[in-house]
């Protein structure tokens, strides 16, 4: 009887040691089924065959679609104010002057500081201001200024640079609410849009302040775009590890980016593809990950997409064992309490502990 006992306690560890996952596994031993929806109707169709983007036939992804929180890099190419425009603190003024001194020529830059002023030099009459004033009213009060040390001189004034460089180019976090802002300018909805029509949507604001403005977008941090790497530690919690996506990895990139299986996974790892709330399917796909890694095949190293979930199983017995060590954790607590409780009354009731040996009996003469 407790021949047999043992025996079928053996079959059943070598079953869940064969089902452990230990090993390697053919892609054909999970389900291999893809599925789709298509727009407009979202009608779910079953495509077994479909070719899925993998390792040596990888595909470019669509034009990119802007969202919280990426990081937009915006150049502003032209932004000419529309007229009358009035010169502000942080502009930049072009100056040129005939009949002024030969060894202080006024030409070249000069930028509108916070106090309004610009400084002419010493030789000039020092700063003069010209905020508030048109680029007109600018060139007469600083040629008046000049004629003082220079009585002949002519200045030519027209705005090199708008303040407004400085508030639209850099870099702009795309808010919560799907915003950019622009500073000055207000904010524009950029979230849903690719760059051509994030672009087009800037230089649609800010017409109406600048004439024919212009733009470059481009994006400088991509925050949005994301798959997921999920471990399973066998009955002690599965661990989330989020990773950006840049369009190029694979499943074997992705294992490698958490630093590789753990002591508990198994070989069985899939990938699980978001789908339509439309379509009740599920989109799974096997990897073979023995064929990936010893064999260097690609027919299941497939191209990470963003949303992505790669999932890595644990072995099954290693999960058995610590569900039973749950289980038994708290007979053997009980048990345990149970001993030192009985060990504990005896020790009161014979405290000699029963030991008499070393004790002699008294001799009766």
């Amino acid at each position: 009887m407790a021949r047999r006992y043992w025996k079928s306690l053996l079959l059943a560890v070598a079953a869940l040691a064969g089902f452990g996952g230990t090993g390697c596994h053919s892609v054909n031993d999970l389900k291999n089924e893809r599925y789709c929806c298509k727009p407009p109707d979202f009608n779910c169709c079953t495509i077994p065959n479909t070719p899925v983007p993998k390792e040596l036939n990888k595909v470019s992804l669509p034009p990119y679609i802007v969202e919280t929180p990426d990081v937009l890099q915006i150049d502003a190419i032209r932004v000419i104010p529309l007229p009358p425009y009035r010169l502000e603190p942080l502009d930049v003024l072009q100056l040129s002057a005939e009949n002024d001194f030969e060894g202080a020529r006024m030409a070249g830059l000069y930028p509108v500081d916070p106090d309004g002023t610009i400084n002419l030099g010493p030789r000039y009459g020092g700063t003069v201001r010209v905020s508030d004033l048109t680029t007109e009213e600018a060139q007469k009060v600083i040629e008046q200024k000049a004629r003082g040390a220079a009585p002949k001189v002519n200045i030519t004034v027209s705005l090199a640079q708008s303040r407004g460089v400085q508030q639209i180019s850099g870099q702009h976090i795309v808010r919560p609410d799907g915003t950019v802002s622009l500073g000055g300018y207000g904010s524009v909805y950029v979230a849903g849009l690719s760059l051509a029509q994030a672009k087009q949507a800037i230089e649609q604001h800010l017409s109406k302040y600048l004439y024919r403005p212009e733009v470059a977008v481009d994006v400088f941090a991509y925050n949005s775009k994301f798959y997921y790497v999920i471990t399973d530690f066998a009955g002690n919690g599965e661990q989330v590890v989020r990773l950006p996506h840049t369009g190029n990895e694979t499943v074997l990139d992705a294992v490698s980016l958490i630093g590789g299986l753990s002591a508990v996974s198994s070989k069985k790892i899939w990938v699980a593809r978001p789908a339509p709330t439309e379509c009740d399917n599920d989109q799974i796909l096997p990897v073979d990950w023995c064929g990936i890694t010893r064999k260097g095949q690609v027919k299941t190293n497939y191209q990470v997409m963003p949303f992505d979930r790669v999932y890595i199983l644990s072995q099954p017995l290693t999960k058995f064992d610590t569900y039973l060590g749950r289980v038994l954790s708290p007979v053997q607590r009980t048990l345990g309490v149970t001993l030192l409780g009985s060990s504990a009354v005896n020790q009161i009731r014979n405290p000699n502990g029963g030991n008499n040996v070393g004790l002699v009996a008294p001799i009766v003469p």
